[in-house]
């Protein structure tokens, strides 16, 4: 019986208390029993988390009473064991590495479409202006051997630090259409659609949510596969279930 929730979400908001969350956000998951990472960094939250969902949608009601955290949404998705070994709470220098500092998604971010726009224009293949439309893995290979959309533009990127360096090297490809970044939860795509607007790529947009959220609010169409995740699920399927190995 899937009786564990699993919830995963970031925001890109300033934290200059990140040292002095960590522990008040170790002691809250320890206390609920609660397994799985949040990393902070000056830049904003990204965690995974799972555990009873009582237990996990108490901890996130406890967040928001933080105003800086009150609009996060996570998405959730269920399992029958608790896919983590242990509770982790970091400080890192960025949520997601990217080594690219005058990118900062909390002083603006990079216009998104919702999963149901990506879908239509995807079903038709140009957006509403009549533009044709691509679609980009921000992820790195291995995630993207899980799982992808049907076309996406897959760099084979080890990590994301790569992709500064790769959208510069095909940055003549993609002139002239409306591209769609994407990830597995929105976290990369944010970051990747930002630095193609301001490197010369003014139709990029980030897909709201990533494939998690497309899978959520949608039928799948399009993707073929798993979506890779970072826990000992590997991958979900687009019920939001585990992916049986085969």
């Amino acid at each position: 019986m899937n009786n564990i929730l699993n919830i995963s979400t970031y925001k890109f908001v300033p934290l200059p208390d990140a040292k002095e969350l960590r522990p008040v956000l170790l002691e809250r998951c320890l206390a609920r029993a609660l397994k799985g990472t949040i990393l902070l960094a000056e830049e904003g939250i990204n965690m995974f988390l799972a555990g009873p969902a009582e237990a996990v949608r108490g901890f996130v009601s406890e967040l928001h009473t933080d105003p800086r955290f009150s609009d996060i949404t996570p998405k959730e998705s269920w399992s029958e064991t608790v896919p983590f070994k242990k509770m982790l709470v970091k400080v890192k220098g960025e949520i997601i590495r990217m080594n690219h500092p005058t990118i900062r998604p909390a002083e603006g971010r990079a216009p998104a479409v919702s999963p149901a726009t990506a879908k239509r224009w995807l079903d038709q293949g140009f957006d509403d202006n009549g533009r044709p439309v691509v679609i980009l893995d921000t992820r790195n290979d291995y995630e993207v051997d899980e799982g992808t959309f049907k076309g996406a533009i897959d760099w084979r990127l080890t990590k994301f630090t790569e992709f500064p360096d790769a959208v510069m090297a095909h940055k003549e490809e993609l002139q002239d259409k409306t591209i769609i970044s994407f990830c597995t939860g929105g976290i990369r795509c944010e970051k990747a659609a930002i630095f193609m607007q301001q490197n010369g790529l003014p139709h990029t947009y980030q897909l709201e949510g990533g494939i998690l959220k497309y899978f959520e609010e949608t039928d799948g169409s399009h993707y073929d596969g798993g979506c890779f995740v970072f826990d000992e699920r590997r991958a979900v399927d687009v019920a939001l279930k585990t992916v049986q190995p085969t």
